[in-house]
């Protein structure tokens, strides 16, 4: 059992399947009491009811005043773990991209932090992507934004850590969810293959925060492939691009 978790107020977003669902088990499993977020309702109420939480469907950024009240006053951990997996382009795919995977957080965290840093503890968990880090083809926005998701989580940790808030960004790369069965032939390509459980993220994050960790990576490689992207960027956009055409030529 994790104790920093024990007890504690817990909002996880997007945890009608996936990643989330997975977070709202293991949280509840290590005590905590957990509001299970979802834009579908009727899978929020279904999770929700098998780890013993409560249900608060909707917009993710916007529902934590009522999260907070079914919490009995108090948000201890935010999950931000709702996002979009936006290929293609144009204009309204990039404003969403944008508002889910980087805005809904900024908004969540100016909503939580006035109150995190009156008492001087809180937690807000990111779920971002190893695209954070490095990217995926074929998907420019959803690319783009999870390295300002990245980004802002850091800025956060570096910002108030000193101020009692922890802050853990989690970077797998595939993991069997429906946003992967959805990623098509690019996530054929580059993730199937290493592919793990949904299950496995909430391990690799509990282990991360037992060791108050902010770099959280379900997949360990990750590290090298970070590392050798700040290394040699050349060598990595050859290395990206190869892959690329391998796409490409398999369309």
């Amino acid at each position: 059992m994790v104790e920093a978790v024990r007890g504690a107020g817990v909002v996880v977003t997007g945890a009608g399947g996936g990643i989330g669902a997975a977070l709202a088990r293991r949280f509840a499993a290590e005590g905590a009491r957990v509001v299970v977020n979802d834009l579908d309702a009727d899978r929020a109420k279904a999770v929700a009811e098998e780890v013993g939480g409560i249900a608060v469907p909707g917009d993710a950024s916007a529902i934590i005043g009522e999260a907070r009240e079914a919490l009995g006053g108090t948000v201890d951990v935010y999950c931000a773990n709702a996002g979009v997996a936006s290929g293609g382009s144009g204009e309204p795919v990039w404003a969403l991209a944008w508002d889910v995977n980087v805005m809904a957080h900024v908004r969540a965290a100016d909503a939580l932090l006035p109150d995190w840093l009156e008492r001087g503890s809180g937690r807000f968990v990111s779920t971002v992507s190893a695209a954070g880090l490095l990217t995926m083809i074929g998907a420019a926005p959803y690319s783009v934004t999870k390295h300002g998701a990245y980004a802002f989580a850091e800025w956060l940790s570096l910002t108030y850590r000193h101020r009692g808030i922890k802050v853990h960004a989690i970077c797998p790369q595939g993991v069997r969810t429906d946003m992967l069965d959805a990623s098509g032939t690019a996530g054929d390509l580059v993730l199937k293959q290493t592919a793990i459980e949904p299950a496995d993220v909430a391990d690799a994050l509990f282990e991360g925060i037992a060791q108050d960790r902010f770099l959280i990576l379900p997949h360990p490689e990750v590290a090298g492939y970070y590392q050798a992207r700040a290394g040699d960027p050349e060598r990595w956009l050859s290395t990206m691009n190869h892959i690329q055409q391998k796409w490409e030529a398999a369309e």
